[in-house]
């Protein structure tokens, strides 16, 4: 069992640039228990049906947010309000890395899929807690990469699972052994490219976005043939026409201070900086199979405080974009923060989910979590906005712009909610979402081009004599009302999950992972896990019993206390 730890010590950095990971990184090495790699075979062949179907799946953990909606509501309550105090681990895996723990574990017929910090990738028998083996890819001579050497989890189909490599590589690997099957490169990680997201794979194809936001890189959204690793398409997130509107307000309607004549000139000087315009792509897009479109969030544009140099809207940063799945043609879009200088972007997964319209009746709706507090409700098939729910984070001098000595504005740069997904109830039109509260001055210096390295334009800084904190929310998205919140003594960030037994969960940086009634927020459950839960939680049933599992450990981008387990809970 994990010792009890101290309280995750917070020291408000907001990106990570790191050494070169040559001494991190061994030789690729696949490692087996070769007699529970038996009980592996023939149990991971996942067809497209059951991808499908995974909303409804009592037993499995098909998909990094549950399902293709992404709505993180896992369909079982034999752990529920009534026994959810009995809950206790069933094991603990300890894997050989122990660095900033990001993953969503996902779960196939008693077999487990996690990944690690550097890529690396567990089979894990679901029931026991024993290896069945271990990926360990070798990776290049990588020497920057934003928050830290995370990776958020893999995909599964047919009998395969393919994982993105920090070194911007996309590999499938054999689901019975861990044997490399192809291997893609996405881009040269020396130009500032990275890979921390998991991928998607649908229809034969393996979706995949990139980092890489604050380096000037051009973001992209590409599909794969999930048989062979072939390009099927490709969609950059920084159109060659970058300019947009001349937006001068958020999506809430407030002032965003936008210079309008002075970027006009700027973009007559120097033309539209589209090639460098950064727009990452942190996490998995959600699918609509009824429409065959897809829906993902793209990051901030770069360098991030300093928007001298890139005039107009910066298109698509901090947007929502919805494209054809078989083509990857652009079908609608809907831009939060225009020019943003903040580093607000948009970067928890959007969520499919009907909701009422802005005449009460039901429609197909998209929603997503932004930096801001908000969650933004949108018509699915135009991506305009309906509406935008209760601020959940204080919100103060907003859209104050950085200066060279430092700017105070709320939320900080870290959010609001950060990359971590959130979970709803679709029944009872409820998003639970967490949240960071980290009062930021916003500094802008302006500086060339780095070729590949760090391209901040400037710094964000946690105000060290106010209160850092965070929150658990949740909001009524057919109203945009809160419907209760509690506050949580740190910054959260990692991820939530929904149950049909009427529970929420979510962990913290200081160890505590914790079961709230989902009608109330009432802290039901919880248990000190010894190092930073800061992953999203899954949920799954072997032989007939429900198991709850989650990652603790740690994390960089928030300095919370680093450890290497990955903990099974239940019941009985």
């Amino acid at each position: 069992m994990p010792k009890n730890s101290k309280n995750g010590l917070l020291f408000g950095t907001a990106l990570t640039t790191a050494l070169g990971l040559a001494l991190a990184a061994s030789a690729q090495e696949v490692k087996q228990d070769s007699k529970m790699a038996v009980r592996a075979a023939g149990a991971t062949n996942v067809t497209q049906q059951q991808l499908d179907d995974a909303a409804k799946d009592q037993n499995n953990f098909l998909h990094t947010n549950g399902n293709y909606a992404q709505t993180r509501f896992y369909p079982n309550k034999q752990i529920n309000k009534d026994n959810v105090a009995k809950l206790h681990p069933a094991w603990i895996f300890q894997t050989e890395v122990k660095e900033s723990m990001e993953t969503s574990p996902i779960v196939v017929n008693g077999t487990m899929f996690a990944t690690t910090s550097y890529s690396h990738v567990y089979a894990i028998d679901a029931k026991t807690g024993a290896e069945l083996w271990h990926y360990k890819p070798k990776l290049g001579a990588i020497t920057t990469y934003c928050c830290g050497p995370n990776n958020r989890g893999v995909a599964v189909a047919d009998d395969k699972v393919f994982v993105a490599t920090l070194d911007a590589k996309l590999v499938a690997l054999d689901a019975k052994t861990g044997n490399v099957v192809w291997e893609q490169k996405l881009a040269d990680p020396e130009d500032g490219y990275s890979e921390t997201m998991a991928p998607t794979v649908v229809k034969g194809k393996v979706l995949i976005g990139t980092n890489g936001g604050e380096y000037g890189i051009r973001g992209f959204v590409r599909a794969y043939n999930a048989a062979d690793g072939k390009l099927l398409w490709n969609f950059d997130t920084i159109p060659e026409n970058s300019v947009g509107v001349w937006a001068t307000k958020d999506a809430t309607g407030r002032d965003m201070h936008r210079d309008i004549e002075a970027e006009k000139a700027q973009l007559a000087k120097i033309g539209d900086p589209y090639k460098r315009l950064g727009g990452g792509v942190w996490q998995n897009p959600a699918v609509d199979l009824a429409t065959n479109r897809i829906f993902f969030v793209v990051g901030n544009p770069s360098p991030d405080l300093d928007g001298s140099i890139r005039p107009g809207d910066n298109l698509y940063t901090d947007s929502l974009v919805s494209l054809d799945l078989d083509t990857g043609k652009y079908a609608c879009h809907f831009q939060y923060i225009a020019h943003d200088v903040w580093d607000l972007d948009s970067v928890s997964p959007a969520v499919l989910v009907d909701v009422a319209d802005k005449s009460g009746n039901t429609i197909p709706g998209v929603i997503h979590a932004g930096k801001t507090g908000h969650i933004y409700v949108h018509d699915r098939k135009d991506c305009s906005l309906i509406r935008f729910s209760d601020a959940m984070v204080a919100q103060e001098n907003m859209w104050t712009l950085p200066t060279k000595e430092g700017a105070r504005m709320l939320p900080g740069a870290n959010g609001g909610v950060e990359w971590s997904p959130i979970a709803t109830n679709p029944q009872a039109h409820l998003a639970y979402a967490i949240n960071l509260h980290q009062p930021m001055t916003y500094q802008v210096e302006s500086s060339p081009y780095p070729g590949g390295k760090l391209w901040l334009g400037g710094a964000f800084k946690v105000i060290a004599t106010e209160e850092s904190a965070g929150n658990v929310t949740a909001v009524d998205y057919n109203t945009g009302k809160i419907k209760w919140q509690v506050k949580t003594p740190e910054p959260m960030i990692g991820g939530i999950l929904a149950t049909d037994g009427g529970l929420v969960f979510t962990g913290e940086g200081n160890g505590l992972f914790k079961a709230y009634d989902a009608n109330d927020g009432k802290v039901l459950w919880q248990f000190q896990a010894g190092a930073g839960v800061n992953a999203p939680p899954s949920s799954y049933t072997v032989d007939g019993k429900q198991y709850i599992v989650v990652g603790a450990g740690g994390n960089t981008q928030i300095d919370f206390k680093r450890g290497n387990n990955i903990i099974a809970f239940t019941v009985d």
